[in-house]
């Protein structure tokens, strides 16, 4: 079963100014598709704090996909991207490129996001954008990529008809 983490960075819900909803929102999207959610943290938009929550995620508690939704745009303090550069080890431009183009097609400001996608060790990570629309609009498109995605960066066959409930066994 695919195991993923969701980390919402944004100051506000961190500092309980206002609920986190694109975090639940994601959540609840990727246990409908099967998935298994074994970490929801909400972090505030700081680059170090970003990237050590990235590292121990992949590195300690080897989590298959982490999905950060947040701090993607042009904002002073949107910092998701960089943080998530700065633990990557190589970059999947692909998959930030189609949520951009996507997204294009619903609304022209999805160009605004900068997320990005990579992996580190054996996690995937991708940054979403903090809109609960944009999270379930970003998910229609990557649901069917990210299980055989994620068997391919843990070594196992490709099989593009993996579904979340497969993947990783």
């Amino acid at each position: 079963m695919l195991e993923v983490a969701v980390v919402t960075v944004s100051d506000r819900a961190y500092e309980g100014i206002y609920e986190d909803i694109s975090g639940p929102t994601l959540a609840s999207i990727l246990q409908e598709m099967g998935a298994k959610v074994v970490a929801r943290e909400v972090v505030p938009d700081e680059p170090d704090i970003i990237a050590d929550t990235l590292r121990r995620l992949a590195d300690e508690q080897d989590v298959h996909l982490i999905l950060t939704t947040g701090g993607t745009g042009p904002a002073p303090r949107d910092n998701t991207p960089e943080a998530t550069k700065s633990v990557v080890e190589k970059e999947m431009p692909g998959l930030a490129e189609l949520l951009r183009l996507d997204g294009y097609r619903r609304t022209k400001w999805s160009v605004l996001s900068r997320g990005i996608a990579g992996i580190r060790g054996r996690t995937l990570i991708v940054n979403l954008p903090g809109n609960p629309k944009a999270v379930r609009e970003g998910m229609e498109v990557l649901a069917p990529l990210l299980p055989p995605t994620v068997a391919l960066i843990r070594g196992l066959p490709f099989d593009p008809q993996l579904t979340a409930q497969e993947c990783c066994e």
